[in-house]
């Protein structure tokens, strides 16, 4: 049973980084095609390091969950606190690049 809570938590985990280094790709793509887009690629430039961090943390968390018991606990703690750190950079930054519409 708690092989399947362990699976689950690190796959939503997996998918918040993977939504995050998708919009950092989507903001970064758009900057490079606008005429002064280079402070927000710049910043993009600079969260791509937290981004896959969070990423392989995940997919790490993951493959623990294919131990014991004792590898399933400790997936669970990868996996919340990558997915928490990754849920929280990707609305910080969606935060400071949200247009009023």
């Amino acid at each position: 049973m708690i092989n399947v809570i362990a699976v689950i938590i690190a796959i939503a985990s997996v998918l918040a980084s993977l939504a995050h280094v998708g919009y950092l790709a989507l903001l970064n793509n758009a900057a490079n095609k606008r005429a002064g887009g280079a402070p927000v690629a710049q910043y993009v430039r600079g969260r791509w390091a937290l981004a896959g961090g969070t990423s392989a943390a995940a997919l790490l968390a993951w493959l623990f969950t294919s131990g014991g018991t004792g590898m399933d606990i400790l997936a669970i703690i990868v996996a919340a606190g990558s997915g928490a750190v990754a849920t929280k950079a990707l609305q910080s930054t969606q935060a400071r690049y949200r247009s009023g519409g």
